[in-house]
């Protein structure tokens, strides 16, 4: 589960990039809530398993949770940029036509801003689950056979 979060947040880094960059992202390209992502799903719900493994600090769980919530923000801030809302048109009527907004240039230089605390942010977010990745290696299959 770990291995296919990172490399789902990196190809929804790569998304992000081509969506700010103005490319013609059409796949999974609405945001989601955090809970209702892949990994949202599986961290909010087994994934809090491992909060009882002795390795694991709480504060690994928390920073996990932490930046996984700043990434859906930041990314959502993006896509907001690049298909707004017109009050006429209600909210879900972007998710349906996507139709992309020409973007002024201080409009590019916002998403450029946004997109370069994404990627820290993601990486930041792989990087922490790598280490959980690490600390679960770390538990004998006995002792995560006992967390289930």
């Amino acid at each position: 589960q770990l291995k296919n979060a990172q490399l789902a947040h990196i190809e929804w880094a790569n998304k992000a990039k081509a969506l700010a960059n103005g490319k013609d992202v059409r796949e999974n390209l609405a945001p989601v809530s955090i809970k209702e992502s892949q990994f949202g799903e599986w961290f909010y719900k087994e994934g809090q398993l491992l909060n009882a493994l002795s390795n694991n600090p709480l504060s690994c769980m928390k920073n996990i949770d932490t930046l996984h919530s700043k990434v859906h923000g930041i990314y959502s801030d993006i896509f907001s940029i690049c298909f707004p809302v017109n009050v006429e048109e209600g909210m879900f009527s972007k998710f349906f036509t996507k139709k992309r907004k020409v973007l002024l240039e201080d409009e590019k230089e916002q998403v450029a801003l946004q997109l370069t605390k994404f990627e820290a942010l993601v990486q930041e977010l792989i990087d922490e689950l790598s280490r959980l990745e690490r600390r679960i290696e770390a538990v004998s299959q006995e002792k995560l056979e006992t967390l289930v």
